[in-house]
């Protein structure tokens, strides 16, 4: 046997059910933090705001790259900064051998200095590539890959011999002036590449630093996009809960006076 209410129970029990279900809703947005959280919700904000934060995950695993390549060319430079001083030093033994009368301890110095400009260079490497050593690396800037930009310096490939740049310093050879002003002038020439070398290194760095900065401001303005499609005002959020336990209370107490009513309808018999 069904149970008939009243017209005005009928409808107070309505109004309660409704604003139960919108409680619902209002609390778990407060307990999110978002007024979208299915496709449900809001099918169109739903998918473009997780297009927004897709994009911008993956923008930040190219971000990790740059900073990566970054420092990669920063290891690079460091090892051109200490060949510059290796270079210095030798250029100072070949010059004071010219005036010397002990060249040949001044050649064996110049030669072990010599042997350290290969295995520096082989040293300067970062992450497992080494850009003094003829390898490059491929710099990705968007999330797609199809943006890039290839950093290498395959002209300071480095030996043990001391072969550097694209002159070749030559083991020490004193025996007279002129093998003397030979060594010098290939210590010239090989700062002259590196010098080169290094205004690449520095371009490509100034590059991939720019493209990281627009990268990290391209994440923020995606994430910011997203969240306004999705996220709840918490305030607004906070006053319909306040509205609605009002309102709940309100049926409540309007719902028992029905039924009062009815009640008193009984009295009668």
């Amino acid at each position: 046997m069904s149970v008939q209410l009243t017209a005005g129970m009928r409808a107070n029990l309505h109004s309660l059910q409704q604003t139960s279900k919108m409680m619902d809703v209002t609390q778990k947005r407060l307990s999110t933090g978002n007024k979208v959280n299915t496709a449900l919700d809001d099918p169109v904000n739903f998918f473009k705001s997780k297009d927004h934060y897709d994009r911008a995950s993956d923008l930040a695993a190219k971000k990790d790259g740059m900073s990566e390549a970054i420092k990669t060319i920063e290891a690079a430079d460091t090892g051109i900064e200490a060949i510059y001083d290796l270079l210095a030093q030798m250029k100072s033994l070949a010059t004071a051998a010219k005036t010397s009368d002990n060249t040949g301890d001044l050649q064996t110095q110049f030669d072990t200095v010599r042997s350290q400009i290969g295995t520096l260079a082989l040293d300067s490497k970062y992450g497992g590539n080494n850009l003094m050593n003829g390898e490059t690396i491929s710099v990705e800037f968007d999330e797609e890959g199809s943006h890039t930009l290839t950093v290498g310096a395959s002209s300071l490939q480095s030996t043990t011999e001391g072969s550097i740049a694209s002159a070749t310093v030559a083991a020490g050879n004193f025996d007279t002036q002129t093998t003397m002003e030979t060594a010098i002038t290939q210590l010239d020439s090989a700062v002259s590449n590196l010098r080169t070398e290094a205004q690449k290194l520095a371009s490509n760095l100034s590059t991939i630093s720019i493209r990281e900065e627009f990268t990290e401001s391209m994440i923020n303005t995606l994430n910011t996009g997203a969240d306004k499609l999705v996220l709840a005002d918490m305030n607004e959020e906070g006053a319909n809960m306040l509205m609605l336990q009002t309102r709940q209370s309100l049926g409540t107490t309007s719902l028992s006076l029905s039924s009062q009513a009815a009640q008193n309808v009984l009295r009668l018999f």
